[in-house]
């Protein structure tokens, strides 16, 4: 199932009108987004960092990044941000200030990628 940022940004309000009750005010979703990119940070330093899980604990990298986009969403939502033409507009800002400069940086020429993504599509 394929989900536009407008689908998402319509689904979440739905969710927040009907099962929420109301948006968070705005800076309690920054807190909320801050303590979900903390958990977020957690589970990427214990499965790819030299950090381990505790005893008992576990957590799943997709969930923790679901929770950080749906209080990113939400932000979004209550302030009138159409997060489809916000991101096309930063790629383009990020395509013209950085057209030469990634390509020219000797310190990302040396590193092989690491994503397993990158891997997958060898």
């Amino acid at each position: 199932m394929s989900l536009t940022l407008a689908e998402a940004q319509s689904q979440v309000d739905a969710w927040i009108r009907s099962i929420g009750v109301r948006y968070f005010s705005e800076l309690t979703n920054l807190a909320q987004l801050v303590e979900e990119v903390g958990e977020l940070a957690r589970v990427v330093s214990r499965t790819y960092g030299e950090q381990s899980f505790k005893p008992g604990e576990s957590a799943e990298l997709s969930d923790e990044l679901a929770d950080v986009l749906f209080v990113l969403i939400c932000l979004a939502n209550q302030t009138g941000v159409d997060l489809t033409d916000a991101l096309r507009r930063n790629l383009d800002k990020k395509t013209q200030r950085d057209a030469l400069r990634h390509r020219n940086n000797p310190k990302l020429a040396a590193e092989t990628p690491k994503s397993p993504r990158d891997s997958a599509e060898r």
